[in-house]
């Protein structure tokens, strides 16, 4: 592969640069709602899990890309204020499962509404900015003979 060029290097600042102003957005809708970013980020892991995951500590650890015992303290701060419970699996008692309340429900389909929205005016940009690098990325098509 060959080394980047300055084209390269902008479409990258400009992709980073596009998901910094997305995050930012994230990050402050979420303080707006009473919750931490992190907490956030929790409850949507649990509530958006694909097909036939189950929400344990491990699971959700995995899917945020942090340390059990990060979410185990994520998770206690989220239990104290009434957001999730946790419970043992019927099927395996080492298994913790953790389940939103109503009032996580609520937050978190408030915040889903404003990211939604906040996607579709920034969505143009973050797709012309990806696009610029897969663009970038494409193998140069061979003529006949080749």
């Amino acid at each position: 592969m060959p080394l980047p060029n300055l084209r390269d290097y902008r479409a990258l600042a400009e992709l980073r640069y596009q998901i910094r102003l997305f995050l930012s957005f994230s990050e402050g809708a979420a303080r707006a709602s009473g919750i931490e970013p992190q907490q956030h980020q929790l409850l949507l892991a649990c509530k958006g899990l694909p097909l036939g995951s189950r929400p344990t500590i491990g699971t959700l650890a995995a899917r945020l890309c942090l340390e059990h015992n990060t979410v185990v303290q994520l998770i206690d701060k989220l239990e104290r204020h009434g957001y999730v419970t946790r419970e043992r699996s019927p099927e395996n008692r080492r298994e913790v499962l953790v389940t939103l309340t109503p009032s996580a429900e609520s937050v978190l389909a408030h915040l889903s509404v404003l990211h939604r929205e906040q996607l579709r005016n920034a969505g143009p940009a973050l797709h012309e900015a990806i696009g610029a690098i897969l663009g970038s990325l494409e193998k140069p098509k061979r003529g006949r003979g080749g």
